[in-house]
């Protein structure tokens, strides 16, 4: 495959820094898919919350009753008798109201600290369920998000990949949906809190005491323009600390993968290097939006406290001009709290909105990314093939290049033929065989299976059908009879020995205490190239598909696993039409057709004997790779009878 042009990258690194629009909104809406655990924990927020805007009213009881039963206590007790009435006069009560205080002043005082320890507890219980349930719809939204994402990545196209680095969706898929799952779990709660409190504490402080609250009020619109601005500013640092975050993953990811590589060449030095410099990229990123963080909390603070000075002083004013007794300034006080509180955490909740407002769009450029190979509208099924594929004028160019990699192709292959690719590194071998099965889509021209366009079928109706075997054997984490019925998940242990079998895969497998139950390790690693390429060769000859495509190469392997295979890709290449990149003389001489291309073009056609009288170019390429092989493969096929 080509690797995009510079210009497409740079276009690509654009638009990670500015996400779509949008996307925490979008990312909210999944709340709908987790309803009944949202319903319970924002029902329990709203609970808790409440209980929470009753203390302060209990409080102010509280202190009005050992107010009152002071003035009572003072009054009935120090003041003679006679005097009592004229003081309980001033005190704006009378006698008998001060008696009835002093009886019920401890009552009321233990009933007041009662109910007080009776709505904590409820607020308690009902936190608890606002946290696990908040928790748990965070976590049911980060399985969903993952999931989408996952089945997004697997139905997008080929080119999406050539256009995106792996590094960079597995950040998508992990840090990304975790930044939103966080946002959900806590920093959305604590809007919610941050509102409810704010509105209940305002609409209580105003009905209490106006006039105070005005003083208070003016500050709001300062929060929020703060709210804005550093909500602003953080966005599109949080967007560059996620792909300081990609790059860093990306050289892991490759590091990890090609780890032999690098310990062969020694380049452990070179790779830490590279390591520390990406790594140290994300930490200046991380501490830019730490100091514009640190710039906005002391604002928030000060803010804070410019409020609680004006209420000082103007709560002070009214009680010593006697429209505001210490209960209400006490009650006033506490509710006050619980709008700046929400100040207060407003660092915070900018915190988490900016990542997940990032870290959203970067979700939704995957959810949203369009596959340009998918199912036409009223694609049918492709049915049973007999194995007839036409090229019929295919041309084809890459993504954002404009020179074609494919000029004007045309070729037919019968059924049950073997068509042999052969050509120089950049010729277009791979590329043809990747658009039978459409990775790729062709620019001009159409691909056709028993005359039919390979675009007017389902993708799935069409890869079911064909059987690939590659050079690179791509195996998966699991048992080795996983991997050979990948394709076939149904199919039985004794379909599995038989494909095993016909692929000179069994002898080897059984070898291994666990059988077809033995673990392959990553990518494979338990077993040696010749087995992997085996067990590809049975996974492909379980599908049992009508048509083939294999990549002939055996140049890794030695003499006596090369026989094994050839003798297996000969039992899968039996009476299905298959199209074989020729790495070996065998190939050439034993293929129907033979494919000659030269920078896109088919510049010749036809078999050996063919093609050595008629094409110069044909020759020359037999002369100066394959003839070579010619005495190898003799020598090869002696010594393994011999060993045999």
């Amino acid at each position: 495959m080509q690797a995009q042009p510079e210009s497409n990258a740079r276009k690509k690194r654009g638009r990670d820094t500015n996400a779509p629009p949008g996307g925490l909104g979008r990312a909210i809406r999944f709340l709908g898919q987790q309803r009944r655990s949202a319903t319970i924990a924002y029902s329990a927020l709203l609970v808790a919350t409440l209980a929470q805007l009753a203390v302060p009213q209990l409080v102010q009881n509280m202190i009005d009753a050992v107010t009152k039963g002071g003035i009572a206590h003072t009054i009935l007790t120090k003041v003679p008798a006679e005097f009592q009435a004229e003081a309980a006069s001033r005190a704006a009560t009378t006698v008998e109201q001060l008696r009835l205080d002093q009886a019920n002043g401890e009552s009321l005082l233990i009933n007041a600290a009662l109910i007080i320890v009776v709505f904590a507890i409820v607020r308690g219980i009902f936190s608890f369920v606002q946290a696990f349930m908040a928790e748990k719809t965070s976590q049911g939204i980060a399985f969903d998000m993952r999931n989408a994402i996952f089945d997004r990545v697997q139905r997008l196209s080929f080119s999406y990949y050539d256009r995106n680095q792996t590094g960079q969706l597995m950040v998508r898929a992990t840090d990304d949906v975790e930044k939103v799952r966080l946002f959900i779990a806590q920093g959305l709660v604590l809007a919610a809190q941050a509102f409810l409190l704010l509105v209940g504490a305002l609409s209580i402080l105003f009905f209490t005491n106006w006039r105070l609250t005005l003083v208070v009020i003016p500050l709001l619109p300062f929060a929020m323009i703060l709210f804005m601005i550093f909500g602003k500013l953080s966005q599109p640092l949080f967007g560059m600390v996620q792909i300081k975050l990609s790059a860093l993953n990306t050289i892991l990811q490759e590091n990890m993968a090609g780890m032999k590589v690098v310990k062969a060449f020694t380049r452990e030095p070179y790779e830490s290097t590279r390591f520390d410099s990406a790594a140290t990229d994300l930490m200046e990123q991380q501490l830019k939006v730490s100091r514009t963080f640190a710039f906005l909390f002391p604002l928030i603070f000060l803010l804070i406290q410019v409020g609680q000075a004006a209420i000082l002083y103007f709560g002070g004013k009214q009680i010593l001009g006697g429209t505001l007794n210490l209960g209400e300034y006490q009650k006033f006080s506490l509710y006050l709290l619980y709008v700046f509180f929400p100040l207060g955490q407003l660092g915070f909740i900018i915190s988490l909105m900016a990542q997940a407002s990032t870290s959203a769009g970067r979700i939704f450029e995957i959810l949203d990314a369009k596959s340009e190979i998918a199912d036409k509208p009223g694609a049918g099924e492709l049915p049973t093939i007999q194995g007839r594929l036409e090229f019929k004028n295919v041309s084809f160019r890459y993504f954002g290049s404009s020179d074609p990699v494919l000029k004007n192709v045309s070729f037919v292959a019968e059924p049950g033929q073997t068509v042999a690719l052969l050509g120089a590194t950049g010729s277009g071998k791979s590329t043809i065989i990747n658009l039978i099965p459409r990775f790729y889509d062709a620019s001009e021209g159409a691909v056709l299976i028993d005359g039919i366009d390979i675009r007017d079928v389902t993708l799935d109706s069409l890869r079911s059908q064909i059987g690939i075997v590659l050079q690179e054997t791509n195996l998966f984490s699991g048992s080795i009879r996983d991997n050979i019925a990948f394709g076939r998940s149904d199919a039985t242990l004794e379909q599995v020995e038989a494909a095993a079998k016909a692929a000179s895969a069994h002898d080897f497998i059984l070898a291994f205490p666990q059988g077809y139950a033995t673990p392959v390790g990553e990518r494979g690693a338990t077993l040696s190239g010749g087995q992997k390429q085996r067990i590809a060769i049975a996974r492909a000859l379980l599908l049992n598909p009508q048509l083939l495509i294999l990549d002939d190469s055996t140049s890794s392997v030695d003499l006596m696993t090369e026989y094994r295979i050839q003798q297996a890709l000969d039992n899968l290449m039996h009476g299905r039409t298959s199209f074989v990149i020729a790495q070996r003389i065998s190939t050439v001489l034993n293929a129907d057709q033979i494919l000659v291309l030269d920078k896109g073009q088919v510049v010749a056609s036809g078999t050996h004997e063919e093609l050595m009288d008629s094409s110069p170019i044909y020759a020359e390429i037999y002369t100066s790779q394959l003839v070579g092989d010619v005495d190898v493969a003799a020598t090869d096929a002696a010594s393994v009878g011999q060993e045999a």
